[in-house]
């Protein structure tokens, strides 16, 4: 007769890896936490530094007593369950962050804290206190470093999460329906999720905190102060456009800083520009990659127009001759056209003269219509993504070649490859549902009582995850922190709605997809 067997006693370690996304996600905030603690502990913020590190040690109590609480389960992840846990880390964790944060601003109610949060967490920036000095440096920190948190998160949960799945952009080029995995091909798509989140993370947590690094230190060389320049390098790696002082106008920087900034802006337009764990239909690389070539003909397009519009009605009053301020100019239109192309929403400190220069006071369609586009699949960007404008174009030209040769064969070549049959129609669902979210979250506000010009410019923000359009967008800036409680309930649902894109939302609520 055999020895009976007995039951392995879990440790903690097998604890930790067997718990939740969410989570692990909570653990990892909380530890955060310790920064600003250690920040305002430097500076002598001693009330900032007591927030900061009670709530954080509090959290990690909280999560310790969950995972010792949590051994010995079996694990129970659904193939919808990392997506639900990316949801809740949206929704439920800018509760905890917020916390410290209303602890050391006891001056504002909880639910501003909380709109702080949800902004920096799905990397809008939308501010909430527009006057910089209101708040210490020590919070600066943290509503950058959330907002750090939250491009990273995007990072690894594209390709963790969102990439098997087939959403996010990727249904435009995947073999399956949208919130379904791929079994018949995809070596990627029969790893387990967990394995994969970590493989995933160690390969990006390394080049995202490094970029950020390289960044900080160029900006410091250009003369910005090490907090705003840290800030500022954590919001460009991050497009959540969160700035201590209120924009990078305000730093006193010039052309070769902005150029450094919008340099690493480029990692928005593509992922291909720091990853190929995505890549499923082209090996063609970053020259031919569609999503990088759209963007920068966009990035060149928008502003030659604004300097050719210019250049046209200033031929009869001489000023041609103002070359200095033609070139500065053309510069403030690029960086900006870039920066709210990749919503990233900074504007250059010679946006002033682009607008002088183009004839166009209040160019907030413009900045709108380049937010609503949006950046690469799998970056931070959001908006609507380059890739799915990519998938229109691409129909509507073969479309076009229809009517003149109805029985032509589609030669596209690598670049329609890398599309799927009926890219094009999913692309323009998304874009339907887009434009339904558009609608309902403009209606819902001017119920509130926004007016309708602040309400699209409200909407447009929080869906394209573009923050900064509520001061640039419009012939006024819109003082956040005076709508009222619905409105502002509103636009935190449509900033996590605008992040997670609405085909997820809608995969999280079909049973049938629960049920595989």
């Amino acid at each position: 007769m055999s020895a009976p067997r007995h039951r392995k006693t879990p440790t903690l370690r097998d604890s930790f890896r067997d718990l939740p996304l969410f989570l692990l996600i909570f653990g990892v905030a909380c530890a955060s936490m310790l920064v600003p603690a250690i920040h305002g502990l430097v500076v002598n913020d001693h009330t900032s530094a007591q927030a900061f590190l009670y709530a954080g040690l509090l959290g990690l109590v909280a999560f310790s007593l969950v995972a010792i609480a949590h051994a010995g389960r079996a694990p129970r992840h659904g193939t919808l369950g990392p997506l639900m846990s990316l949801l809740s880390a949206f929704v439920f964790l800018p509760v905890m962050l917020a916390v410290p944060f209303v602890e050391a601003l006891p001056t504002t109610r909880f639910i501003n804290a909380y709109f702080e949060m949800v902004s920096a967490i799905t990397t809008t920036g939308a501010p909430m206190f527009q006057d910089p000095e209101r708040l210490s440096g020590t919070l600066h920190l943290w509503r950058a470093q959330v907002g750090w948190m939250g491009g990273l998160l995007m990072w690894v949960a594209a390709s963790a999460i969102l990439a098997p799945l087939h959403l996010g952009g990727f249904e435009v080029t995947a073999q399956a329906e949208p919130g379904r995995r791929d079994t018949s091909s995809a070596r990627m798509t029969q790893m387990h999720p967990r394995v994969r989140l970590i493989r995933v993370t160690r390969t990006l947590l390394p080049i995202y905190a490094g970029l950020t690094l390289l960044l900080w230190l160029l900006l410091l060389a250009e003369g910005q102060r090490p907090l705003v320049a840290l800030c500022h390098a954590m919001s460009v790696m991050a497009t959540s456009g969160i700035s201590p002082v209120g924009g990078v106008q305000n730093t006193g920087i010039g052309l070769s800083g902005e150029a450094v900034m919008a340099l690493f802006m480029l990692f928005a337009l593509s992922r291909l520009t720091f990853s190929k764990d995505t890549i499923t239909a082209t090996q063609g690389g970053l020259r031919t990659d569609p999503e990088f070539r759209i963007g920068l003909f966009i990035t060149l397009a928008v502003p030659l127009v604004l300097f050719a519009r210019h250049f046209l009605g200033a031929y009869d009053v001489s000023a041609m001759e103002q070359l200095g301020q033609a070139v500065r100019a053309f510069w403030g239109a690029l960086f900006t056209v870039l920066s709210f192309l990749t919503t990233t929403g900074f504007v250059s400190v010679h946006w002033i003269e682009a607008q002088d220069w183009s004839g166009l006071p209040t160019p907030g369609l413009i900045l709108m219509g380049l937010s609503l586009i949006g950046g690469g699949v799998a970056t931070t960007a959001g908006g609507v993504k380059l890739l799915r404008v990519f998938a229109l174009y691409q129909n509507g030209a073969r479309e076009m070649e229809r009517l003149v040769h109805p029985s032509s064969v589609s030669g596209a070549g690598t670049a329609g490859r890398r599309l799927q049959s009926n890219g094009a129609f999913i692309a323009w669902i998304f874009f339907m549902l887009f434009a339904l979210s558009l609608t309902a979250v403009t209606l819902l506000l001017t119920l509130t009582g926004v007016r309708f010009e602040n309400a699209v410019v409200l909407s447009v923000a929080s869906l394209a995850s573009t923050g900064p359009l509520v001061e640039y967008a419009s012939d006024t800036p819109i003082r956040l922190i005076e709508l009222t409680v619905a409105a502002k309930g509103i636009l935190c649902g449509a900033m996590v709605l605008g992040r997670l894109e609405t085909l997820a939302i809608i995969a999280l609520l079909t049973p049938d997809l629960w049920r595989g």
